[in-house]
């Protein structure tokens, strides 16, 4: 991200990026303002093409036309799959597109073995906008809260970042209507963040594993129905459960090796608040079983996809099947 404020700042830029990364909040905020530092409120000189059916063809014909009495002309292409796919004559019309011309690319995955990120990557910059370390995240909850003339305690901001999670869009969703919550009062506390703040999708499925694996099917099954009630798709929850067990996976055989838990927190990708709760969890798998779990995942995911079982249903005998394992520690 340094490169990336260093060249807003300086009004300096390259001819072409790509954002990606799961951190949709900063990506959608690094968007916003290259497009303002660029173009301002300049609508004319502005083109964005969303979605897989962008046209290779359609963006080069576009990047070729001089911009209308301005310096630059700004072409978003917006979660196009490009990275991961062929993207035709692009990586080689790179090195040949007017000055005149910026690409912004925002994807959430990229194929960094591919021609076009290896193109972007030498020609402009690309920059992973992953979720923010826990220390990252409270110095900016500290920084919004200050601009409200807000303050808060060490516990509940302890609290509100285990309930929340680490997704930036929910974070500040949330700390709205926390602040809204307390107007009047002298601080925000733990009490006030129980009251107002929505245990998320990473907690319901921190839950459901929990009842996985005290074998609790009937339990583990329900957290499955709330999400659904909750309109999260059966291929998100999927998703994240096969993250979940990744992470005991590696969280166990990190601890087999005797490292402690901020070592742990810091190779596992986890906020340290959140290695605690995640190590405890894991003594109640055996690695093989964790494994298992993650190769089970792996292959539901490959049935939906091929189309031989419905999302749903798929989801669904995992959490029957993983319920019926017998505990191990």
């Amino acid at each position: 991200m340094k490169t990336l404020n260093q060249d807003l700042k300086e009004r300096s830029f390259k001819p072409v990026y790509c954002l990606y990364g799961e951190e949709a909040f900063l990506k959608r905020s690094y968007r916003n303002r290259f497009k303002e530092a660029i173009l301002g409120d300049d609508a004319m000189n502005f083109q964005a093409f969303y979605g897989k059916d962008a046209d290779v063809d359609e963006i080069i014909s576009l990047a070729d036309t001089m911009p209308f009495f301005a310096e630059k002309r700004l072409i978003l292409i917006e979660d196009s799959g490009l990275f991961k796919r062929d993207a035709g004559r692009l990586p080689d019309y790179l090195s040949q597109m007017p000055e005149s011309t910026i690409l912004l690319f925002v994807e959430e995955q990229v194929d960094k073995r591919g021609r076009l990120f290896k193109k972007v990557k030498e020609l402009g910059y690309a920059a992973e906008l992953s979720r923010q370390p826990e220390a990252q995240l409270k110095s900016w909850i500290l920084k919004l809260l200050k601009k409200e003339g807000r303050q808060i305690s060490g516990a509940a901001l302890e609290l509100f970042l285990s309930s929340v999670g680490d997704d930036m869009e929910l974070i500040r969703n949330e700390l709205e209507k926390l602040i809204s919550y307390t107007e009047g009062k002298d601080g925000i506390r733990p009490e006030d963040v129980e009251a107002v703040c929505s245990v998320q999708i990473t907690g319901h499925i921190f839950d459901m594993i929990a009842d996985i694996a005290a074998g609790r099917k009937k339990a583990a099954l329900e957290r499955y129905y709330e999400l659904l009630a909750l309109k999260e798709p059966p291929m998100r929850i999927l998703f994240l459960l096969a993250r979940q067990f990744n992470q005991l996976l590696m969280v166990k055989e990190l601890s087999s090796m005797g490292k402690g838990r901020d070592e742990i927190a810091k190779k596992a990708g986890l906020p340290p608040f959140a290695a605690g709760k995640t190590m405890a969890q894991a003594k109640a798998f055996s690695a093989r079983e964790l494994r298992s779990c993650v190769e089970k995942c792996v292959e539901a995911e490959e049935r939906v996809k091929t189309g031989r079982m419905a999302d749903r249903l798929a989801v669904e005998l995992l959490i029957v099947e993983f319920s019926g394992r017998s505990t191990k520690s």
